[in-house]
């Protein structure tokens, strides 16, 4: 099979494509990434001889559709996207050209082209949030109610390649994910953003609301849930990709700290980010039954794996700390 990944210099991206390559040896991948503050061609480094690599925008239709046709691509796995929410905060046409208008003209390439599958990576933020002692959990039919740009964005996008589908009949599948953690992180996210702070005695700053919980998936996960749904998924279909595991940034501040050997004093607040969501949670039922996918990797040696990732791979994350967009301390004041 003949793949092409865009944003795979990313951090999902990028272990998605260290994964595809090892559990299917025999196929040929193409990354296609625009090289944007997060992406980062060293995060393939030990790969990058075995694949083909174009610098491009997914919002450049011409340059797509060539890609696909040279390569002659079978599937497109779309994780081209801008993700950061409080970037989007301050700069929200950049996350609505990517990830809508971007997304719709890969799609046009893809159908032009004629690939056999179109794979796109979206979002548990899409359906909005949930209260922090709600019962109820977000389902693949759970009405969308994005709350901040970012979340907007990714709805239109995903609305895009569902039309997609249903108009032109272009063979597509969606997976919704919760967080991801694991290497190759960017050190903007909060996990990375704890250790590398901690690992240099440098404030670990906590949202204002430090009870509001996400639910973490571990990335090398997220790459077996999509390997299936290319596999066995039913074509025009979304399917919920989450573990079931929620923390609170609270307790991810106390256990880095406490893995890394640092004092709880380096816990900082800082004000809350416009429409921060309080909570997610999938229902990952679909998933599981129809496709027999479950995490394999539990949230506490997972954590603590990736933690020692961090403290390993300093030559990897301190350039990337001056790329960083946004100071999230002094964003909001």
């Amino acid at each position: 099979m003949r793949v092409l990944v865009t944003g795979g210099a990313g951090f999902i991206g990028s272990n998605f494509v260290r994964y595809w390559l090892e559990r299917h040896p025999g196929d040929h991948v193409v990354v296609y990434d625009l090289l944007t503050y997060a992406g980062n061609r060293a995060n393939l480094h030990d790969v990058e001889e075995r694949l083909g690599f174009v610098e491009g925008d997914i919002a450049d239709r011409e340059l797509a559709e060539s890609v696909l046709r040279d390569e002659a691509i079978d599937v497109v796995v779309n994780f081209a996207a801008e993700s950061h929410n409080s970037l989007a905060v301050v700069d929200p046409a950049r996350f609505f050209r990517t990830n809508v208008l971007g997304t719709q003209a890969m799609l046009d390439a893809a159908r032009a082209a004629g690939v056999a599958r179109f794979h796109h990576v979206s979002t548990c933020e899409v359906y909005g949030d949930l209260a922090l002692d709600s019962e109820e959990v977000f389902t693949e039919e759970t009405p969308y109610r994005p709350r901040t740009p970012y979340n907007a964005s990714k709805a239109g996008g995903d609305h895009a390649v569902r039309a997609y589908f249903e108009t032109y009949g272009l063979p597509i599948t969606i997976t919704n994910c919760s967080n991801n953690y694991g290497p190759y992180q960017f050190p903007e996210k909060v996990i990375p953003l704890f250790t590398t702070n901690a690992l240099d005695d440098l404030p670990l700053p906590l949202y204002a609301s430090t009870q509001n919980r996400r639910e973490w998936l571990h990335v090398l996960d997220h790459c077996t849930a999509i390997d299936l749904v290319l596999a066995r998924g039913r074509e025009g279909e979304t399917y919920n990709v989450g573990s079931g595991l929620e923390a609170s940034v609270d307790e991810i501040a106390d256990r880095v700290l406490e893995l890394t050997g640092k004092p709880l004093s380096l816990k900082t607040i800082v004000p809350d980010r416009p429409s921060h969501d309080r909570r997610y949670l999938l229902d990952s039922s679909k998933i599981r039954n129809e496709l027999g996918w479950a995490p394999e990797h539990e949230w506490e040696p997972g954590l603590a794996e990736t933690v020692q990732w961090y403290a390993e791979h300093r030559d990897w994350w301190e350039p990337l700390r001056a790329r960083a967009p946004v100071e999230e301390a002094a964003a909001w004041r």
